[in-house]
């Protein structure tokens, strides 16, 4: 590919065309917002990129602009709730593009909720969809490649979780588990050569936050001491360092990308009583 793709705002990419050429990189919801920024970096360094996501729509159209690029792409829509699915995606982007080499867990879903208003059906499924679905799609790249390869480089994306997470307690529940089992796996597959590691994200400006009311999204700015919300694009280039030999001796560890948000600030206001 001549140049980087970058995400329609354009933050132009800071590593080399070729940083990843001759690698398989798998990114779930890889549709929309961070997960097809991260997409379209891994694809203008040169890797060939398996998306998936629930909705066919949106990933056609990574593929198509991967494709436009000079690049390789294969899309399959997948619910990462389905067992099933996940093997026949496993199996169907090894039989497309030979092996899978790095795997971007993006895809989840919630939306706040107070706790003691919260169905338990509604923390179900949000645990079951980012906790176990997570570990599902991961589990079945590792047994169908990267253990017999003897490779490979995961990246987990979570939330900001350092500071519990109230209003969504759900997801923050969910992504501390991903938190968790990130450092497990780290540990449990360094045998067979697999780096695991996670990206937390602050607010990051997405199509989706377009969904929420302005003035909590000035709630996020003001909390975050750069003063400013992320980009999508800025997730996208540390999910690149972690995926590409640069970080071949950092595996087991959380990475923050909020402007130190989680360090200081309030992003959930309390009552005086």
């Amino acid at each position: 590919m001549a140049t980087p793709l970058a995400s329609d705002s354009a933050l132009r990419s800071p590593f080399r065309s070729d940083l990843l050429t001759g690698q398989v990189a798998v990114v779930t919801g890889g549709g929309t917002g961070i997960g097809r920024a991260i997409a379209l970096e891994l694809a203008g360094c040169g890797a060939s990129i398996a998306v998936c996501g629930r909705r066919p729509d949106p990933i056609a159209a990574v593929k198509a602009d991967i494709e436009t690029a000079g690049g390789t792409c294969f899309a399959m829509p997948c619910d990462i709730r389905d067992a099933q699915q996940i093997a026949a995606f496993v199996s169907a982007t090894k039989a497309a593009l030979g092996s899978i080499d790095i795997l971007v867990n993006n895809a989840g879903g919630q939306r706040a909720f107070l706790a003691a208003d919260m169905p338990l059906t509604n923390f179900e499924k949000v645990v079951q969809n980012n906790l176990v679905g997570t570990f599902a799609m991961t589990q079945a790249v590792a047994q169908q490649a990267m253990i017999p390869q003897k490779r490979g480089s995961i990246v987990n994306i979570i939330a900001m979780i350092l500071r519990g997470f109230p209003g969504m307690v759900h997801t923050g529940a969910a992504r501390a588990g991903v938190d968790n089992m990130t450092k497990s796996l780290a540990v449990e597959w360094s045998p067979h050569r697999i780096r695991v590691n996670a990206v937390a994200p602050g607010i990051i400006r997405t199509s989706g936050t377009d969904r929420y009311p302005p003035e909590l999204l000035e709630v996020a700015r003001r909390a975050t001491p750069w003063k400013r919300l992320g980009l999508a694009e800025e997730v996208a280039h540390l999910v690149t360092y972690l995926a590409s030999p640069a970080a071949d001796f950092v595996t087991g560890s959380t990475m923050y990308i909020d402007g130190g948000a989680s360090l200081w600030g309030d992003m959930f206001p309390l009552p005086d009583e």
